[in-house]
């Protein structure tokens, strides 16, 4: 137990309530604009990169893999520090060693070294782990009915940084032309400055801690250690049939997404576009995952959190048809993306807010990094097939395989809200916070 949990909580005001939220957002957004661009800095020419240094398309793929890998892994001690200690210490964890693992990178292009390639986009992996995050961290001091708001608040923080880091990625590359480094690592060597800048913002600035400060308010019987194990938190999910389709919605929006947006850049590249016109595709793929994060934030506290989940799978499809049938058309691949965003979007913001609705508040954090696992290991799975895919089918068989995704969470939707209707929920209700 922390000091700050043994000692007496002070009377909080709803003023000095309100004004805390404000500043701890404020922390989170300037943190997600700084990791936001070092993230997608690097990952808008991984793949490529990767290509490279392994010599063939197949193991293309395996860099966003060894990426959604190393986020996955590292969600989960994440948790456990985060769950033992406040949100600060592990988001600062996390941009911290995505730094390193961004330097491992440009170390490993500049000698040709492909394991050396995957071991740095593994590390680089936990600075997406930071940035995913910290949305659970605008949710602790949120009101339950603007809960899905706050999260999309702190989403949509991130496309600042995320429509910067693809289109400096080729002034990013000739900066670094000079020294031996291949052009496409040097976006590598970018984000690992602003990586360690973002720890800097956390460490020094977010402060009180937001979810130690959610457990001191919160009931007594909900502060034991016990209550927040990782053990409780995997209990609460499993106990909960909406917090296991917030698990399954934003895996299947995660895997679907990371598969087909990882891929996107090489048979972009196989139909004649060059480097500055993959980093607009990849922008405005990156623009529709971010930018409109607030309307499905507002969507999913005013409709509901099933409906906008229900959104989200039809964005999906849509984008997955667009892209899969785009052919050598660049437009049409950019439409598909796009809208592809915007289906990760709706259900990154609903199925957050789901799962944290769902769980008592002295298991969020333990569910919450059960969920980020859930997400990047199945996107891990799905980042791997899709290199694998492309090289032996194509393309469009890649986005029909990732459509093919969305029926059971369709199928699911539609159960919840028909259970619900019944009666037969868990406490929450289908529609509404």
């Amino acid at each position: 137990m922390t000091a700050v949990e043994r000692a007496p909580v002070a009377p909080v005001t709803a003023a000095g309530l309100t004004a805390l939220r404000r500043r701890t957002t404020a922390v989170l957004v300037a943190s997600q604009i700084l990791g936001g661009l070092g993230v997608t800095t690097g990952l808008a020419l991984g793949t490529v990169l990767a290509q490279r240094v392994g010599g063939t398309a197949a193991l293309a793929g395996l860099a966003p893999t060894a990426t959604v890998a190393g986020t996955a892994v590292l969600s989960m001690p994440m948790a456990a520090l985060m769950t033992a200690r406040g949100r600060r210490p592990g988001l600062v964890l996390g941009y911290l060693v995505g730094a390193l693992g961004a330097v491992v990178v440009v170390v490993a292009a500049r000698i040709g070294s492909f394991p050396l390639l995957l071991g740095g986009m593994a590390a680089f992996g936990a600075a997406s782990s930071a940035n995913l995050q910290a949305r659970f961290a605008a949710a602790d001091l949120a009101e339950p009915q603007r809960r899905a708001q706050a999260i999309s608040l702190v989403v949509w923080a991130t496309t600042v940084g995320a429509v910067l880091g693809p289109n400096i990625a080729a002034p990013a590359g000739r900066s670094v032309s000079g020294l031996g480094i291949p052009e496409a690592a040097g976006p590598f060597l970018w984000a690992a400055g602003t990586f360690l800048i973002s720890a800097a913002v956390v460490a020094v600035l977010l402060r009180p801690d937001p979810l130690l400060t959610a457990r001191a308010l919160a009931p007594e019987d909900e502060r034991s250690a016990e209550a927040r194990s990782l053990r409780a938190g995997l209990a609460a999910v499993t106990a909960s049939p909406r917090a296991r389709l917030a698990l399954v919605t934003v895996a299947v929006s995660h895997t679907a997404m990371v598969s087909v947006m990882s891929m996107t850049p090489v048979d972009l590249a196989r139909h004649g576009a060059g480097i500055d016109l993959i980093g607009l595709v990849i922008s405005g793929h990156i623009a529709g995952m971010y930018a409109f994060s607030p309307l499905m934030g507002r969507l999913a506290d005013r409709v509901g959190r099933l409906s906008v989940t229900g959104l989200g799978a039809g964005l999906l499809a849509c984008g997955l048809f667009l892209a899969g049938t785009a052919g050598g058309s660049h437009g049409r691949t950019a439409a598909g993306l796009f809208v592809l965003g915007l289906g990760w979007s709706a259900g990154l913001v609903a199925g957050s807010a789901l799962l944290t609705d769902a769980v008592p508040q002295s298991a969020r954090a333990a569910a919450q990094g059960l969920s980020d696992l859930t997400m990047n290991t199945s996107a891990g799975v799905g980042g791997a097939v899709a290199g694998l895919v492309v090289a032996q089918a194509g393309y469009a068989w890649l986005n029909a395989a990732a459509a093919c995704l969305l029926l059971p969470l369709a199928a699911l939707v539609l159960f919840t809200r028909g259970r619900a209707e019944a009666g037969a929920d868990d406490g929450i209700r289908a529609e509404g916070p």
